[in-house]
């Protein structure tokens, strides 16, 4: 079995109502929905999440991470592309 590491990485897009926030490929994404903290990985079962205000933290494929405060939203999963839309959001790290 091939290490997670070493496939392709998830598609990631983090998008405010007028801009798009970051985009880019990620090992993992944890974000806030309505029904508590969810974790996303290559191979997830597609999704459509309601998001609440809170962070989405972004594992970046070399360990490093990004978090973007979002504000209400959705969160969509889909053949490993996230896509996350809020009503506002920016990167606080």
């Amino acid at each position: 079995m091939a290490d997670v590491s070493d496939q392709a990485p998830l598609q990631v897009s983090v998008v405010a109502a007028d801009h798009e926030v970051w985009s880019g490929g990620a090992r993992q994404v944890i974000a806030k929905t309505t029904e508590g903290e969810i974790g996303i990985l290559r191979g997830h079962e597609p999704l459509l999440a309601i998001l609440s205000e809170g962070e989405v933290r972004v594992t970046l494929p070399d360990g490093k991470r990004i978090v973007a405060q979002a504000d209400e939203g959705f969160l969509s999963v889909e053949n490993d592309r996230v896509t996350i839309v809020a009503r506002a959001a920016e990167l606080v790290s």
